[in-house]
C-alpha cells in the first residue's frame, strides 16, 4: 500500500494555479501579513506555508518535466521559461520575507526542538546567505542552466543510417568489434565537440555570475557559498580533499589494475576509450530487455521478490503519468526522479537504450521514488522536499546494490555474473569519477577568473590523477572536454560529492543486507520515513550506517566491494 496522507492545511484552493502569479501572491501576502499571538500561530503558519510552497513547487516540476521530456516544444520550453523568469523571482523574495517572519518570532524558541530544529536551522541559513540582488542573478543562471539542456537534448548523431540521440549511441560502445565501437565512439566525440565552444562560453558565464552571486553574499568565492546554499553543516571543504586522497589511495589503483587486465584480456596495445565497456570475453551485449514497458514489469518482479512492500511502492507509478523511460529525439539526456509535491507522487525520466546501465539506472531511480513516497505522509514540505542529497542518494544507490541477488528477473544465470561485475566494477571508475568532478569545481570556483586553456590544464591534472591506464593520443581533445558531458557542473554547481558519500553508504547498506536481509530493508525503509526531519549523520545511523567517508573508512568500505568482485567469474 502506498503510505496515505492527510493535508493538515486547506489554505491553498484545490484549483489553484501554482503557475500563476497573480493566484498565488494574495496568498503568500496573507501569510506574511499574519498576526501571530502563541506557538500554535507560528505552526499554523508553518503547515499553511508548506501547503501553498507545495502548490508552486509541483507547478516547477511538472514544467521541467514537460520542457526535459519535450527540449524542441518551444510552447513547453516557453512555459518553463516563463515560470523561472516571472514566478520564481517573486517566490524568492515572498519566501525570504516568510523565512525572517519565522526565525524572528518571538514564538519560535518555544516550537519542540526536536521537531523543528532542523527547519529552524535551515531558515536560519536562508535568511543569513539571502541578498534581494541576487534574485535576478539567479533567474539568469536558471535560464543559462535550461541552455544547458537544450544544447544537449538536441544532439544527435547520424549512424549506420539512422538518426540516434546519444544516450542511444552507448549500446555500441559494446560491440565485440573494435572498428564498430571505436566508429560509434568517434561520432558521439565529434558531436559533443561541434558545441564545445558553445559550452565552454555558457560555462564562463555561469562561473562569473555564481561568483558574483556569492561576494553579493558576502562569501570571498562561490566554493564557500555553495557549502552553505547546500547546507553542508555536516562536513567540510577539507573533508571532501580528504575524500578524493582516500579514493586516490585505496580505488584508483584498483582501477588501474583493471584496466590493465582489460588492456591484456583484449590483446590490445593500449586501452582506448572506445575499450572500456565491451566484454573481454568476447560475448555479445547484455540485452536485459526490450523496451520501457519491458524494463518496467522486470524491475517491477524484481522489487517485489526483493520486499512485497517495496513491490507495491513501485506498482503504484504505473499509472498516474509517473514514468517516462525510453530514450527519444528532442528528449534531455541522463535519468533524474522528480516529485509532484502537492499530490506527492514521483515522476521516473529516463533514457533506456536496452543496457545494463539502464536497469541500474531503474532501480536507482526508484529508490528515490521510495523515499519520496515512504515520507510522503511528512506535511511539512521542506522535511519531504528537501532531504540531505548526501542520504537521498543513499536511498538510490543501495538500491543498486539490493537488486543483485534478483537479475535473473532479466538474465540467465551467467548474464546475472556479468551484470554485477559490470556494476561492480563501475563502481571502481564512478568513484574517481565523483572524485575529478568535485576537485575540479573547487578549482574551477577558487579561480573565477580563470581562462579555458588554464582550466583545461586543470582538468587534464585531474584526469592524471585519478583515470589510469587509458590512451587518448590523437584525440586529446575528447580528453580535454569530457567534463562538458557532466550536465551537474551547468545545472547543479558542487551537486556531486554527495555522490561519493552516497556510494559509501550504500556499499555500508548492502553489507548489512548480506548478513541480514529484513533488518537491512527494515532499516532502510525506517531511515527513507525519515525524510529531512532529523540531521545528516542522525538519518545514516537510523539506516544502520557510519556517516564517514575519511581515507581509512575508504580502505575498509573499499574491500567489500574488492571482495565481492574476487568471487566472482572475471
Amino acid at each position: 500500500m502506498i503510505p496515505s496522507f492527510t493535508p493538515v492545511s486547506d489554505y491553498a484552493p484545490a484549483n489553484l494555479d501554482g503557475a500563476n502569479w497573480s493566484q498565488l501572491e494574495p496568498l503568500y501576502k496573507g501569510l506574511v501579513s499574519r498576526e501571530l499571538h502563541c506557538k500554535n500561530c507560528l505552526e499554523r503558519l508553518l503547515m499553511d506555508r508548506s501547503e501553498l510552497d507545495s502548490v508552486a513547487a509541483e507547478a516547477v516540476s511538472t514544467l521541467y518535466i514537460n520542457m526535459t521530456c519535450h527540449t524542441e516544444d518551444k510552447d513547453k520550453k516557453q512555459a518553463y521559461l516563463d515560470f523561472i523568469t516571472n514566478v520564481q523571482p517573486k517566490l524568492r523574495e515572498i519566501g525570504f520575507e516568510l523565512d525572517k517572519k519565522i526565525v524572528n518570532s518571538p514564538f519560535a524558541k518555544d516550537l519542540d526542538p526536536k521537531r523543528y530544529e532542523v527547519l529552524l536551522r535551515d531558515l536560519k541559513t536562508a535568511v543569513d546567505i539571502f541578498r534581494p540582488e541576487n534574485v535576478p542573478l539567479e533567474t539568469e543562471i536558471s535560464t543559462m542552466e535550461q541552455e544547458y539542456q537544450s544544447i544537449s537534448g538536441s544532439m544527435t548523431v547520424q549512424f549506420d543510417g539512422q538518426e540516434r540521440t546519444l544516450p542511444q549511441m552507448g549500446r555500441y560502445q559494446e560491440e565485440t568489434d573494435r572498428a564498430v565501437r571505436e566508429r560509434a565512439w568517434r561520432a558521439v566525440v565529434d558531436r559533443r565537440l561541434q558545441d564545445r565552444e558553445k559550452l565552454d562560453e555558457l560555462y564562463d558565464r555561469l562561473v562569473r555570475a555564481r561568483h558574483k552571486l556569492a561576494t553579493n553574499a558576502g562569501f570571498a568565492n562561490f566554493r564557500d557559498y555553495a557549502f552553505k546554499m547546500r547546507r553542508r553543516f555536516d562536513y567540510t571543504p577539507e573533508d571532501c580533499h580528504q575524500f578524493a586522497k582516500g579514493v586516490e589511495q585505496h580505488v584508483v589503483p584498483a582501477l588501474r589494475k583493471a584496466h590493465e587486465q582489460r588492456q591484456k584480456a583484449l590483446g590490445v596495445p593500449t586501452l582506448r576509450p572506445w575499450d572500456l565497456a565491451v566484454d573481454t570475453h568476447g560475448r555479445a551485449p547484455l540485452t536485459p530487455f526490450a523496451n520501457g514497458e519491458d524494463l518496467f514489469n522486470k524491475s517491477l518482479r524484481l522489487f517485489e521478490r526483493m520486499d512485497p512492500s517495496l513491490g507495491e511502492l513501485f506498482k503504484s507509478m504505473r499509472s498516474g503519468g509517473c514514468l517516462d523511460l525510453d530514450s527519444r529525439k528532442g528528449k534531455a539526456p541522463g535519468g533524474y526522479q522528480a516529485t509532484r509535491d502537492r499530490q506527492r507522487m514521483p515522476f521516473i525520466f529516463m533514457n533506456a537504450a536496452g543496457l545494463q546501465r539502464d536497469v541500474e539506472t531503474m532501480v536507482h531511480e526508484a529508490g528515490h521514488a521510495f523515499h519520496s513516497l515512504l515520507c510522503r505522509a511528512e506535511n511539512l514540505l521542506a522535511y519531504r522536499s528537501e532531504v540531505p542529497i548526501e542520504f537521498c542518494e543513499v536511498a538510490s544507490m543501495s538500491m543498486e546494490l539490493t537488486s543483485h541477488p534478483f537479475l535473473d528477473e532479466f538474465y540467465t544465470p551467467e548474464q546475472a555474473q556479468r551484470a554485477k561485475r559490470k556494476h561492480l566494477e563501475g563502481i571502481a571508475s564512478i568513484l574517481p569519477w565523483i572524485a575529478t568532478i568535485d576537485q575540479f569545481q573547487h578549482w574551477v570556483y577558487l579561480n573565477p577568473g580563470h581562462t579555458a586553456d588554464e582550466r583545461t590544464r586543470a582538468w587534464n591534472s585531474l584526469m592524471d590523477r585519478f583515470y589510469p591506464g587509458v590512451d587518448f593520443s590523437g584525440i586529446e581533445n575528447a580528453r580535454d572536454a569530457m567534463w562538458q558531458r557532466q550536465g551537474h557542473l551547468y545545472t547543479s554547481a558542487f551537486y556531486y560529492i554527495e555522490y561519493g558519500i552516497a556510494q559509501l553508504g550504500a556499499i555500508q547498506l548492502y553489507g548489512n543486507y548480506k548478513r541480514d536481509r529484513a533488518a537491512a530493508i527494515r532499516d532502510y525503509k525506517k531511515a527513507l520515513t525519515l525524510g529531512g526531519s532529523r540531521p545528516l549523520p542522525e538519518l545514516f545511523r537510523a539506516a544502520g550506517l557510519d556517516f564517514d567517508f575519511s581515507p581509512s573508512k575508504i580502505e575498509r568500505t573499499w574491500k567489500q566491494v574488492a571482495d565481492d568482485l574476487a568471487a566472482l567469474p572475471a
